[in-house]
C-alpha cells in the first residue's frame, strides 16, 4: 500500500523516525476515499500527542472530553477537513461501535496489530512504537476491522520491510490496480487459453469471467482473443452439458453471448450455436404449479437451467446486449426475486417464498433491471438496500448478518452504486477494494485474505475501471462526456463554438461566485444568494467538466445547506418541508443532486424525491389558493420550464409511477405545432426555451407517445432558428435560447448537425474577452452571469436528462471567511415579482432568480410582469406566509 507521508509532517521529522528512535502513525482514511496518511513524532509522549506532532488534527466528544478521539483530520487530505463529518457523526455522544475510529498499536519488532483498549491519552509511546487509526466497526474486543497494512509498512512509509499481502503494489491510494490484477488472471491461465481446476479439467465459468476482466482492463489484446477462442471452441460443453438437442445451461449460454457482445462478436453465431435464439426459445411458460412439471422451471418466466438469480439476470441482459426485448415474465421475474427491504435474493425462489437478498445479487440485478427499463421502483428499492448494506468503511458483506466484507460483493455493489449515479456510495467502496489487493494483483475472497483466488478478481477489476457486463465493451466508443486532452483536462466539443473554458473562468471567479460557493442576483448584491442562479452555474460546470473542484464547492454550500449573508439555505428557495413547496425548485435542486451522485432523498437534509411526490397537484386549486395550476402539475411551479426540471428529476430518482400525471400533463401542453408556451396554466404563446427543456424531460421519459411529440418539438425549434444561428427569446436574439436550442436539437444531434453548428458559432460571437456572454445580440452589451451559465453549459449539447459528473475524486474546498453583515432593509411585508427568489414566495419555479429558467429573458421584467399579473399567478404579498413560517425569506 501507498503511504502518503506530507511535507508538514516531514517537518516533524518523519524521517528522523526510525526504527528505534521517535514513533510512527498512520490514519486509514479511505473510508472516506483519501489514502492512508503517515506521520511521526521524534520525541513521543502518548498516543494523544502523537497525532497532534505528525501534523492530524483531532475532535472528541461532549460526553467523553477530547481524550476520545471522534474525529481526525489532516491538512493534507481533504483541505484538513476532519471525518466523519458532523453530518454523519454529531459527536455528542459516544459513537457506535459499528462506525467509530479505532486504535491499534504495536511496539518494535511487531508485525501485527494489537486493538487499544485504552485511550490515546493513557498510551505511553516509546521509540519505535507504531499506531494507526481506522474508521468502520469492530467489537470491544478488536475482532474485526483492523488495518489493511501491518507495522511494517507504516515503518516503512511505502510498502518496505515484511511484505503485506494486504497492500496495494501500485496505483494512488484509493484506485484499484487493474493491470496488474489483469497480469496476475493472465498468469493463471492454463496454456494461456483457461482456467482449470484439478486435475486440469476446464473451469469455464472461471474462464470467462477472465475474459471479462481482460476486456475491462486492456481492451481486445492478444490473451484475450486466446480466452475468447477457446470458450468459443467448447461451446458445446460449457452450454450445452445435456447435448445440442436440449436447452441449454441458461447462464452459460448467457456468459458466452455476452462475451461475444463484448468483444464484438455475433452472439447468434457462437460455436456454431444461436445462443440468443436458445436463450428466448427456453423460458418457462409456467412453473409447477401449474401441474405440467416442466424440467428446469421454478416459476413462470424462468430462463431453463437458470438455477439462480445470477442465471436469470445474465440471460435478460444477453438478449438485451443483442438487441431482443426478452419476454415480459423473464424480467418481471426478477423483481419477484426481491424480498421486502429492497434485497435479491440469490435463489431462484417462487413468489412467496422465505427471502433473504445478498449485495452482490442485488446488485447485478439491478443493473439489469435499469438497463431494461420500467422498473424504476425495484430498482430504487435495491439502491436502498445497498446503501443500507454499506459498512462505513466502504465494504459490503457477503451475506446477510456476515461481519467480513466480500470482495464480490462490494465490487458488484460498486459497478451497480456508479450506475444508478451514486458516486459518493461506490467511491468508498472503490477505495476499500483497493486496500484488499494482494501483492502480485489478485484479490482473496474476504477482507485480511492473504491468498488471491480468480473467482472475485475479476468483479474487483470491472469496479475499478468503472464498467460493468452492462456496458463492458471493447469496440470504441464515442465519449459521453467532454473528452479529455492529453494533460487530462477536459476539452469542449469540436468545431467552432465558444471557448468553454474561458466561460468557466468567467463563471468561477470571485468576483462572481461568491467565496466560491453562491451567485448573488448582481454585483452591487454581496450577501443574498440567488439559489437557482446557483444551481444553474453547477448544471454547466458539471456539463462541461472543466473546474470540479468549484463545482463541489457549490454542491457541498448546497449539501450541507450552507447560509448565505442573509442566513439563508436553499431550502428557504425551495420551500421544502413548509405549506409552500416550490415544484420546480425542488426539482431543480433534485435534479443537481442525480447529476453529481449525490442522494436527493438526502439531500440538504430533506428527501426531495419524496417531496417532489407529495407536490403533485390532485387537481387545479380554486382561488384564492393559487397552489396548483392543473392536474399533474406541481406545487407553486407556473412554469414549462420548472414542470419538466421536477419531470425529469422524478424520473431519474426512480419515480416513474408518481411521475406518470405529471408527464401526461407536460404532453397535454404542447401545441399542434410541436412549440410549448412558457407558462402554465397556457398563455399561447409559443417559447423556444421551454420547448427545448419539455423536449429533453419527454425524452427521458420515453415512449411512442413522447418520442413523437420529441420529434414535433425539435423540428420546431430548427424552423425557429435565425439567419445567423441565433434563436428568438423575449430579450431579442437570445443567447439564452441558443444554448437551450442545442441542447433541445442535441436530442436527434445528427438530423440537426448543421442547425446545432450554426447555433454554436452564434453563441461564440457573443463571447466577451472575459469569458462571459451578451444577454442578446444588439442587446445590452456586457457579460451577463446568468446568460453566461446557460451558454456555457448549453453549448455542450448535453440534455439535462442525461448530465452526469463523478465529483469522487475532488476534495471539499477552503472554508470561507465570515459573510459580510447583510445591510438592514426596511420593515413591511415582502412583495415578490417575477424577479424575486423562489420560495420566499409563490413565484418560485425551479428558474434562476429573474426568470432564467422560464424561458423569460432577465431584459424584458416589465413586460413580463405585466403578463404574469395578468394569469393571476406570479405577484403575491406574502406577508402571511412569513408569519407562518416564523418569518424571514
Amino acid at each position: 500500500m501507498t503511504f502518503l507521508t506530507t511535507a508538514s509532517a516531514a517537518a516533524d521529522g518523519v524521517g528522523d523516525c526510525t526504527a528505534t528512535e521517535g514513533a510512527v502513525v498512520a490514519v486509514d482514511f479511505g473510508a472516506f476515499g483519501g489514502p492512508v496518511q503517515r506521520g511521526c513524532d521524534p520525541t513521543p509522549t502518548n498516543g494523544y500527542d502523537l497525532l497532534h506532532d505528525a501534523g492530524f488534527t483531532t475532535v472528541g466528544t461532549q460526553h467523553d472530553g477530547p481524550a476520545f478521539i471522534c474525529r481526525i483530520g489532516h491538512g493534507s487530505f481533504d483541505s484538513g477537513t476532519q471525518y466523519p463529518k458532523p453530518d454523519k457523526e454529531s459527536c455528542v455522544l459516544t459513537p457506535p461501535a459499528t462506525a467509530y475510529w479505532s486504535y491499534w498499536t504495536a511496539s518494535p519488532g511487531d508485525h501485527k496489530w494489537t486493538y487499544s483498549q485504552y485511550g490515546a491519552m493513557d498510551r505511553k509511546v516509546k521509540d519505535g512504537d507504531v499506531d494507526a487509526w481506522v474508521y468502520g466497526g469492530t467489537d470491544t474486543g478488536g475482532t474485526t476491522g483492523g488495518p489493511g497494512f501491518t507495522p511494517d509498512d507504516v515503518r516503512a512509509g511505502d510498502g518496505g520491510g515484511t511484505p503485506d499481502p494486504g497492500g496495494t503494489p501500485t496505483g494512488a491510494p484509493g484506485t484499484i490496480d487493474t493491470k496488474a490484477a489483469a497480469k496476475w488472471l493472465t498468469s493463471q491461465l492454463a496454456d494461456g487459453e483457461r482456467i482449470v481446476d484439478d486435475p486440469a479439467t476446464p473451469n469455464y465459468l472461471l474462464t470467462a469471467e477472465t475474459a471479462y476482466a481482460l476486456a475491462a482492463a486492456g481492451g481486445r489484446s492478444t490473451a484475450l482473443d486466446k480466452v475468447t477462442a477457446f470458450l468459443t471452441a467448447h461451446t458445446v460443453d460449457y452450454a450445452y452439458p445435456n447435448g445440442t438437442g436440449q436447452a441449454p445451461d441458461a447462464a452459460a449460454a448467457a456468459r458466452l453471448a455476452l462475451l461475444a457482445e463484448i468483444t464484438e462478436g455475433d452472439p447468434h453465431a457462437v460455436g456454431g450455436h444461436d445462443l440468443i435464439g436458445d436463450l428466448t426459445d427456453n423460458v418457462c411458460p409456467a412453473g409447477p404449479e401449474s401441474g405440467e412439471l416442466t424440467p428446469g422451471c421454478t416459476a413462470k418466466g424462468d430462463f431453463r437451467n437458470a438455477a439462480y438469480a445470477e442465471g436469470q439476470a445474465l440471460s435478460v441482459l444477453a438478449l438485451l446486449r443483442a438487441g431482443v426485448t426478452p419476454a415480459t415474465a423473464a424480467v418481471d421475474r426478477l423483481t419477484q426475486l426481491q424480498c421486502e427491504d429492497g434485497g435479491v435474493t440469490s435463489i431462484l425462489i417462487r413468489p412467496g417464498e422465505y427471502c433473504d437478498g445478498d449485495p452482490a445479487t442485488t446488485a447485478l440485478v439491478a443493473l439489469v433491471l435499469k438497463k431494461a427499463g420500467g422498473h424504476q421502483v425495484a430498482v430504487a428499492k435495491a439502491h436502498t438496500y445497498l446503501a443500507k448494506a454499506q459498512r462505513a468503511d466502504g465494504a459490503f458483506p457477503g451475506y446477510t448478518g456476515s461481519p467480513t466484507g466480500s470482495i464480490t460483493a462490494t465490487a458488484y455493489a460498486a459497478q451497480a452504486l456508479r450506475a444508478l449515479g451514486d458516486t459518493v456510495r461506490a467511491g468508498p467502496a472503490v477505495g476499500w477494494l483497493s486496500r484488499q489487493q494482494l501483492v502480485g494483483g489478485g484479490f482473496g475472497f474476504d477482507e485480511g485474505a492473504t491468498d488471491p483466488a480468480v473467482y472475485p478478481t475479476p468483479a474487483a477489476v470491472l469496479a475499478g475501471t468503472g464498467t460493468s457486463l452492462v456496458t463492458l465493451t471493447t469496440k470504441p466508443t464515442e465519449p459521453t462526456d467532454p473528452p479529455s486532452s492529453p494533460s487530462g483536462t477536459p476539452t469542449p466539443p469540436t468545431g467552432a463554438g465558444p471557448d468553454l473554458k474561458k466561460g468557466v473562468a468567467y463563471l468561477t471567479s470571485a468576483a462572481n461566485l461568491r467565496q466560491g460557493r453562491y451567485y448573488t442576483s448582481g454585483p452591487d448584491d454581496t450577501t443574498h444568494a440567488d439559489f437557482g442562479l446557483t444551481v444553474d452555474g453547477a448544471y454547466a460546470l458539471a456539463a462541461t467538466g472543466l473546474n470540479n473542484a468549484k463545482l463541489r464547492g457549490i454542491v457541498d454550500f448546497l449539501d450541507l445547506s450552507g447560509k448565505d449573508g442573509d442566513g439563508r439555505t436553499v431550502n428557504d428557495w425551495t420551500g421544502v418541508g413548509t405549506p409552500y413547496p416550490a415544484g420546480g425548485a425542488i426539482g431543480k435542486t433534485a435534479l443537481l443532486a442525480e447529476a453529481v451522485g449525490r442522494d436527493p432523498r438526502d439531500f440538504a437534509g430533506h428527501d426531495l424525491i419524496g417531496a417532489l411526490d407529495k407536490a403533485v397537484c390532485a387537481k387545479p386549486s380554486t382561488a384564492p389558493d393559487l397552489s396548483c395550476a392543473a392536474k399533474g402539475a406541481y406545487t407553486y411551479a407556473p412554469s414549462v420550464f420548472s414542470q419538466s426540471l421536477a419531470v425529469m428529476a422524478q424520473l431519474r430518482a426512480g419515480e416513474e409511477p408518481a411521475a406518470q400525471q405529471p408527464i401526461a400533463y407536460l404532453e397535454s401542453l404542447q401545441q399542434d405545432s410541436g412549440a410549448w408556451p412558457s407558462l402554465i396554466p397556457s398563455t399561447n404563446d409559443s417559447d423556444v426555451d421551454s420547448t427545448a427543456i419539455a423536449a429533453m424531460a419527454l425524452d427521458l421519459a420515453g415512449g411512442a407517445t413522447a418520442d413523437r411529440a420529441v420529434h414535433k418539438a425539435t423540428a420546431w425549434l430548427a424552423s425557429k432558428q435565425l439567419s445567423d444561428g441565433g434563436f428568438p427569446g423575449t430579450a431579442g436574439n437570445s443567447v439564452n435560447s441558443a444554448a437551450l436550442a442545442i441542447q433541445g436539437l442535441s436530442l436527434d444531434g445528427t438530423a440537426y448537425a448543421d442547425e446545432i453548428a450554426k447555433a454554436r458559432k452564434f453563441l461564440a460571437s457573443q463571447q466577451n474577452s472575459d469569458g462571459g456572454f451578451n444577454v442578446a445580440k444588439n442587446g445590452q452589451s456586457g457579460s451577463d452571469l446568468r446568460a453566461s451559465t446557460q451558454a456555457v453549459g448549453g453549448a455542450t449539447g448535453i440534455s439535462f436528462g442525461a448530465l452526469n459528473r463523478d465529483l469522487s475524486g475532488t476534495s471539499a474546498q477552503p472554508t470561507p471567511s465570515p459573510t459580510p453583515t447583510p445591510s438592514p432593509s426596511a420593515d413591511g411585508p415582502d412583495i415578490v415579482t417575477p424577479g424575486g427568489t423562489g420560495a420566499g414566495g409563490v413565484i418560485a419555479d425551479g428558474g434562476g432568480g429573474s426568470l432564467a429558467a422560464t424561458g423569460v429573458q432577465i431584459g424584458a421584467l416589465t413586460a413580463i410582469a405585466a403578463l404574469l399579473v395578468l394569469a393571476g399567478w406570479r405577484t403575491a404579498v406574502v406577508a402571511r406566509r412569513r408569519a407562518e413560517s416564523g418569518g424571514g425569506r
